[in-house]
């Protein structure tokens, strides 16, 4: 049966300078029939598509992170599917995307028990960059799925390396002989990693699935980056990536200030400095005494 959705203007989360803000908000059922408020919907990102308008997107693996995206106004976030309940702790607002593939999951039945259990755990949706059975499974079965093209980091070898995909028209060819056929197994999203910004710009003029950039050009229905290198706690922030902020410097001043602080412990315990008589606990002077009368006998 399709599910009814209320529909509204996929501009209604246009706010500051193109920045979605998330103010308006959905009513869904989740998997498991309980009452939740979206952000967007698996309909908005559809709708998203050949808009003009974009969402934003990034990586997810705490309830912290999650809840800062939400307060930041990030529509969606993608996470490990073991991380999705830590990400539902921390914000039952923002899209929730879960990657099956790192689970150990093998076959196409396990992969489908650990996209219905993302589900059931508060995902909006799965994402995989298994063969196009596995979408077909789990598009059969209703389960909003997303797939991965262009750069697939664990086929970094088969790539010869980490590098950009289809920057020659053979290449660019086979890559949008894999979107149609993506397109034909019932994916609703694709992530599009590391394709030439030209070749993105036409490919997504033409498919039926809505896009999300990373690392693929600003012609996408979704621009997503990791929120370590938003952040700057990456170690190596990658070229298509760029950074807002230093954590890794307020990280490395909280570590230092733990040393500082155990150091200063350690030399008042050589001291005998500590603990002092704010630090300990007092006894009556007569019940002192008679405690000690008690021992002598």
């Amino acid at each position: 049966m399709t599910p009814i959705i209320r529909k509204r203007s996929v501009a209604s989360f246009c706010t500051r300078n193109g920045v979605g803000y998330g103010q308006n908000m959905t009513r869904i059922l989740d998997y498991t029939g309980q009452s939740a408020d979206r952000t967007v919907t698996v309909a908005d990102v559809v709708r998203l598509h050949g808009s003009g308008n974009q969402f934003a997107q990034v990586t997810a693996s705490t309830a912290d992170e999650a809840a800062a995206a939400e307060a930041a106004g990030i529509e969606m976030v993608v996470c490990m599917s073991d991380f999705v309940p830590a990400l539902r702790q921390g914000s039952s607002r923002v899209f929730v995307t879960a990657a099956i593939d790192f689970t150990g999951a093998i076959t196409p039945d396990d992969l489908l028990g650990v996209a219905l259990e993302s589900l059931e755990n508060g995902a909006d949706a799965v994402i995989t960059a298994r063969r196009l059975e596995v979408v077909e499974l789990l598009a059969a079965e209703a389960i909003p799925v997303m797939g991965h093209l262009g750069f697939v980091p664990k086929k970094s070898n088969l790539f010869g390396g980490v590098r950009g995909v289809g920057k020659t028209a053979d290449e660019a060819e086979w890559l949008w002989g894999h979107f149609r056929r993506l397109e034909d197994a019932g994916a609703f999203a694709v992530e599009c990693e590391l394709i030439p910004a030209d070749v993105m710009a036409e490919i997504h003029q033409r498919t039926r699935l809505s896009t999300i950039s990373l690392g693929s050009g600003p012609t996408a229905d979704v621009s997503f980056l990791f929120t370590s290198d938003i952040c700057g706690e990456s170690d190596h922030i990658p070229r298509h990536a760029r950074q807002y902020g230093d954590l890794a410097r307020l990280q490395q001043q909280i570590r230092d200030e733990r040393v500082e602080a155990l150091r200063a412990f350690r030399a008042d315990v050589a001291a005998q400095a500590f603990p002092g008589e704010s630090e300990t606990i007092g006894i009556d002077g007569s019940e002192l005494h008679e405690f000690i009368n008690r021992l002598g006998g």
